[in-house]
Order: C-alpha cells, then structure tokens, then sequence
C-alpha cells in the first residue's frame, strides 16, 4: 500500500466515524425545552408565550392556575393576582424536558368582577361613585352568593336580569324575580353614570311601594338596550331636568343604551369585555314571563 493509499483510507476511517458519532447524538440528544412571554402582567392579565424548544414535536404546559394547554405558543389569561408558576415540557418520542419560570400578576386598579355565564364571560369594572352598592356587590360575589343564580328575566334590546336567590336550582315555569338577601341598598344616582349598553344597574321595586327608590340587596341587571335619536335625549333632559355630556349622547346614539330609567334606578358599574355574551344571552329564547326556555346561569368572582 502506496502512503498516498493509506492516507486516503485514514481520511476516510475518520469521515465515517465523525458521521456514526453525529447519528449516534442526533439519536440520544433530548429535546430543549425554552420559552418567554411577553404581555401585561396587570389582573386580568393575557400573556402570550413563545415557544423556543428544540428538538420536540409535543408540548405540555401548565400555567400555575389549574390551567394546561398542549399549544405550541399559547396565550392565557390569569384573573387572579399572585405568583405562578409556569411549567413548558417539551417531548420527542420517550424523551422530554422541562423548564420552568415564575411570573408575578399585580392587582387590578379599580374594582373588576368576572361574570361567568353558561353562555360565556363578561368583565365589569364596579363604580367608585357609588360604595354602598360597589361594596354590597363585591361582599356577596365574595361569600358565592349569585354562584348558580340566574338570569332569570331577558328582554332582547332591553336587559338581562339576576340576583334572585330563589332562583338557584328553580324548576321550570317558577315565577321569579321577588328574592333577595332580606334589605335594600339606598339609592346612589350619579349624573356620569348613565344606561348605556352594558351599564351594570340594580333592580329594584316600583316607586308605589318604594318611593325613594332603594334598591334590591342583590338583584341587578346589564342594559343592551337600542340606539337611541338626539330629540328623545332632549326630550328626556327637560322631563327629568339634567342634560347629557357629549360622551353620553353620542354613546347613546351608536351603542344605545335605556336613558328612559336615569335618574330611577342606580347604575353602580360597567362591562368592558362580554359585550357579545350579553347580546347571545339577550337573545336567548324565553317563555311567558321573560324567563329563558334553557336556564342561563351564572357565577361571579372578584378579580383581585
């Protein structure tokens, strides 16, 4: 053998040694796994996480709430404040790897109430303008009072009506909307709180047996309401002797809203998400007495 011949064979043993030690880890290496987020980290917070792993084809993650996803770059909501720990395992047939981070959620600013529904959530934000009921609504969301309550009274481009404790677990075709917690809330009328749509308002009884207008302990309603033309909201400001901000008008004008009840009855927050959940619940098929056919029942948390 010539030593140009035995170099060429040396070149070559060694190319194929590099090429078995190359299959040889490409088929023990484990995957990678990696991942950052990005988003606001304020109550109700939505994050969307970006998935850098390598070497995997599934993926497990658990966000620390209760809450899993087998998404490849998921975004969750956490409604809660706290600290969370959050948990990416990335699989390649038997092999996996996990990594970890912890993400901090601050309070809400303000007083934020999750409204969950058989139909979907609504998010309202409770008014400072009004204590006594911000703070009677927030005492008996915290002890579960409305949990499984229902909407017991829909009016499609009027309202959606609840808080009626004898409404949990009522059989069908039951009068309701008479219940409460056993008091009143005195009214608390605030000319910048108006019944445009998705005003949060309490129910109350009729000015005949209750001429200072004190509202139900627990029964509230969620205007969807119709837009409404400027001669009825001049009409209504000589009849009740106040006039609407441009803000006012002009929502009442292109998202509608109940002008007609301002002044009567107290509207103590507003929704900020859930606007399509309240229509879908407004339109819910319902029998004699405004009662829907199939129970729409609710749940209501504070977001803190």
């Amino acid at each position: 053998m010539t030593n140009q011949t035995a170099q060429l064979t040396t070149v070559r043993t060694a190319v194929l040694w590099a090429f078995a030690a190359l299959l040889l880890g490409a088929s023990c290496a484990r995957p990678m796994a990696k991942f950052t987020w990005q988003g606001n980290t304020q109550a109700p917070a939505q994050l969307q996480f970006e998935n850098q792993s390598r070497k995997a084809s599934t993926f497990e993650w658990n966000f620390g709430d209760g809450q899993t996803s087998t998404e490849v770059a998921p975004m969750h909501r956490y409604f809660q404040s706290g600290i969370y720990s959050v948990t990416l395992k990335a699989i390649e047939g038997k092999k996996h790897r996990m990594t970890e981070q912890r993400i901090t959620i601050s309070p809400p600013e303000g007083c934020l109430i999750l409204i969950e529904t058989s139909m979907g959530n609504m998010l309202a934000r409770l008014s400072d303008a009004t204590p006594k009921h911000r703070d009677n609504f927030i005492k008996l969301a915290e002890e579960g009072f409305f949990d499984k309550l229902l909407f017991h009274r829909v009016i499609d481009g009027f309202m959606i009506q609840g808080g009626d404790p004898e409404s949990r677990g009522a059989a069908p075709n039951v009068p309701l909307g008479r219940g409460g917690p056993g008091y009143t809330i005195p009214a608390e009328f605030v000319d910048s709180l108006v019944h445009v749509k998705g005003a949060l308002a309490a129910a109350r009884l009729g000015d005949q047996v209750n001429p200072t207008k004190a509202s139900s302990g627990s029964q509230f309603y969620i205007v969807q309401g119709r837009p409404v033309d400027a001669n009825t909201l001049d009409r209504l400001e000589a009849q009740k002797n106040f006039r609407y901000s441009t803000e006012q008008r002009q929502a009442y004008m292109s998202t509608g809203g109940t002008p007609f009840l301002d002044r009567d009855y107290t509207v103590f927050g507003y929704l900020i998400e859930g606007f399509d959940v309240l229509d879908k619940i407004a339109k819910t098929p319902t029998q004699p007495g405004d009662r829907p056919k199939e129970d729409v029942w609710m749940k209501i948390k504070v977001v803190k």
